[in-house]
């Protein structure tokens, strides 16, 4: 019997344990089918336009891709959504196309960071809620394609990487693009049972956290080559982010404890440096790395996924004030700005890309509180985003969301994260939750039950804390 038929067998009873349930506790009326509609719709328009390729372009009818050949990006990074929600059919055809049309060896470089969290994690969550062993041959074929982005001086991964011949292209990358490989390259090394994915990915996060300053702090650029910073500037926003919230989850679903310890360290520096707090608001600025002054008050939506991770980690009262500051901003526009200064009460950018973080945020307070106050804030970011930016095809971003001009993207995140999350707080007996899954970057789900001790421990190299 082949490992793939193997590891089939051991996980099934996971891979098939999640249910859609009764819905008629704890959801907004009609407010989760609707979402579940809505997503259906949005898929149909790209199977019709796009299929095979990366992105829908929701206004002329027509696709996108990121480079000069397709990878299927919206395929792979919706595939978790379609699944929650009950789109067996369209579940299964993505298997299908992933198993026996979808090929990675082209001659292309990828960004890194960006594949690992679409298309590497869309794959491993695809095998985990299937267990298609062919889907996971295929995650791994992916994930060897992206090891080679590690060969550099510092262990750091190089910021583009060519899937075809591994070679490597940018010797610069930020605190996010560096440390946020610990939950896919650890769930690959889990399934296949080879340390060698999650060792890298912990030599990343190791290198990061070596460099960090005297008050505890990151950089947000480093070379990666010398493994050493390239700034001074410090935040818990877009290019930082997602190195907080992998260390955190990285614990949660394989308790390596050194992935703790830098938890328990970096949290307290976060709280005395970078929060800026008033008796009625909580923003996290950007501060100098090595002397913890201010820098400047700009943030950026994607910062709004903060409260989540503090609710996750069991600080709900800075959670809730955090996202209660969010949705005053929220509230000016009826959708976020892609850069605000509010310390000036000014939009620096006022794009938006039908982003996931605010929504997210209001779903973990909901769920680890029971208050509907945070289920009525999502539906009010659902009610406002289908207002503005809902399309005859789908939704599009806001070039401006001040006239609420739309532009011709839909990004994957939409379907994989945004819906996802809509659907999730409206339906909150849908199986899936945030006490028994991890949810990575891109909201693909790895049910924690799954990993067992042991096979943490040949499958990753670590000790763990269970």
């Amino acid at each position: 019997m082949n490992r793939y038929a193997l590891l089939f067998i051991l996980t099934l009873t996971g891979c098939r344990s999640f249910h859609l349930g009764d819905r008629s506790a704890n959801n907004i009326p009609g407010r989760y089918e609707d979402v579940r509609l809505e997503t259906l719709r949005s898929w149909k328009a790209y199977e019709k336009y796009a299929w095979g390729h990366d992105e829908l372009k929701p206004l002329s009818d027509s696709y996108e891709d990121w480079y000069r050949q397709p990878l299927f990006i919206q395929g792979i990074d919706a595939y978790s959504t379609l699944k929650i929600m009950g789109y067996d059919a369209e579940a299964r055809r993505i298997e299908e196309y992933v198993t026996g049309t979808l090929d990675f060896d082209k001659d292309i470089f990828v960004k890194t960071f960006e594949f690992n969290i679409r298309v590497l994690g869309g794959l491993l969550s695809m095998y985990g809620l299937s267990g298609d062993p062919g889907v996971l041959a295929k995650a791994e074929d992916f994930g060897r394609r992206l090891m080679p982005a590690f060969n550099s001086g510092s262990g750091l991964p190089h910021y583009w990487v060519n899937l075809k011949t591994g070679q490597v292209r940018g010797d610069t990358v930020n605190v996010a693009e560096a440390g946020t490989f610990l939950v896919e390259m650890g769930v690959l090394s889990y399934y296949t049972q080879d340390p060698t994915y999650y060792q890298l990915a912990k030599k990343a996060a190791s290198g990061i956290w070596a460099i960090r300053s005297p008050f505890g702090l990151f950089s947000e650029n480093m070379n990666v080559e010398t493994g050493q910073p390239v700034d001074s500037i410090s935040h818990i926003g877009a290019c930082i982010d997602s190195w907080y919230e992998y260390v955190y989850k990285g614990w949660l679903l394989f308790r390596d404890p050194e992935l703790k310890n830098i938890w328990d360290k970096s949290l307290p520096a976060v709280h005395q440096y970078i929060a800026d707090e008033s008796d009625t608001s909580l923003w996290y600025r950007k501060v100098n790395a090595f002397t913890g002054r201010e820098v400047s008050k700009t943030v950026t939506l994607w910062d709004a996924y903060f409260p989540a991770l503090l609710a996750l980690s069991g600080d709900v009262g800075k959670a809730a004030k955090c996202q209660e500051t969010w949705d005053r901003l929220w509230d000016k526009h009826h959708l976020e700005p892609m850069i605000y200064d509010y310390g000036k009460d000014s939009i620096l950018n006022p794009r938006y890309y039908l982003n996931p973080e605010i929504t997210e945020s209001a779903y973990y307070l909901f769920y680890f509180t029971g208050d509907s106050t945070w289920q009525k804030m999502a539906e009010k970011y659902y009610t406002d985003i289908k207002k503005f930016c809902r399309t005859p095809l789908a939704y599009a971003h806001i070039e401006n969301i001040i006239t609420k001009e739309q532009s011709d993207h839909m990004s994957t995140f939409f379907i994989a994260e945004t819906m996802k999350y809509f659907y999730l707080v409206f339906a909150q007996d849908s199986g899936i939750n945030p006490r028994d899954w991890v949810f990575s970057t891109e909201a693909h789900p790895f049910k924690k039950a799954d990993f067992k001790a042991d096979s943490i421990r040949t499958g990753l190299g670590i000790q763990t804390g269970l």
